[in-house]
């Protein structure tokens, strides 16, 4: 149907668009192109007394397989970025990895960390990302949200509460839509040396040839979750199409048409596999929402 001039796909499979290729379907899917775009779908939301899903680029998600309910909105479409001395300034649907990029051609450093890390720059603030020594919060200067009562609010380093995998907003309901980044100066050789260099340990590392999500759990206190599930004799063990990755024992990649309920359910094996072996529990870094 739609909405001025806004398609708004109805049960609509979130699996095209999905780093993992699996999810379920949503009643309503709209991808807007502007930010009148987007205030547009959450008046309409509210009008419509429709649950409001906000996503960049799913890249840290699983959705089971009864999907969701309400509007989901991706905002992969608004992804302008722009370059002002020592920051950028992009929205949050910018591609992370082009971010990084363009911070490199204006020789600036910071952002290296990042380089081969899939996902949007909302999703990056939102989880806190980080990888080889680096976390968005070393660099995040200010980020613009809309708020619940559909206000526009700024954001400053010392509000974001950002800790491990953790930002503000994942309580206060706000909707990220811009992130500022302060960079520092540097060669732009070496910028791109230290990206190269990460770029290659996440080859040689991870299972980039399959569909996933990455890391799907966070570190435990004292311990490595790739070694222990490693250690568990995990790796290869699958449930439907989805396999505890071969190369990466943090990793679970979609080998044969996996589902959200693979996801989740081979997520539960491992967790309570472990907590039997070792008596740690092992919390999810991925965010896994929807209906069974």
């Amino acid at each position: 149907m739609k909405l001025n001039d806004i398609t708004i796909l109805e049960n609509q499979s979130l699996a095209p668009y999905a780093h993992t290729q699996v999810g379920g379907k949503v009643d309503y899917l709209a991808i807007p192109k502007t930010y009148l775009e987007l205030q547009q779908l959450l008046n309409w939301a509210k009008s419509q007394e429709q649950p409001v899903h906000i996503f960049g680029r799913l890249s840290n998600l699983v959705v089971r397989n009864g999907g969701l309910r309400g509007l989901s909105i991706l905002l992969h479409d608004l992804r302008d970025i722009k370059v002002d001395q020592h920051t950028i300034t992009a929205d949050a649907g910018a591609d992370l990895i082009l971010v990084t990029e363009l911070a490199m051609t204006h020789g600036l450093a910071g952002l290296e960390w990042a380089a081969g890390i899939p996902g949007s720059v909302g999703g990056a603030v939102f989880m806190n990302a980080g990888a080889y020594g680096g976390q968005t919060e070393m660099v995040v200067t200010t980020v613009t949200a809309i708020m619940p009562d559909f206000k526009v609010q700024t954001f400053n380093l010392n509000e974001l509460e950002f800790g491990y995998r953790h930002s503000i907003f994942q309580e206060n309901g706000g909707v990220i839509v811009s992130v500022t980044f302060t960079l520092t100066p540097d060669v732009k050789s070496a910028i791109q040396l230290r990206m190269d260099v990460n770029n290659y340990r996440r080859a040689d590392k991870q299972p980039l040839n399959y569909p996933s999500n990455g890391s799907v759990f966070k570190r435990p206190e004292g311990y490595f979750a790739g070694k222990l599930i490693m250690d568990s004799d995990l790796q290869g063990a699958r449930i439907g199409g989805v396999e505890v990755s071969k190369k990466h024992a943090g990793f679970m990649v979609n080998i044969d048409n996996g589902t959200g309920n693979d996801y989740e359910d081979l997520i539960h094996h491992v967790q309570v596999t472990v907590k039997k072996k070792f008596n740690v529990t092992l919390e999810t870094e991925v965010r896994i929402i929807g209906e069974r």
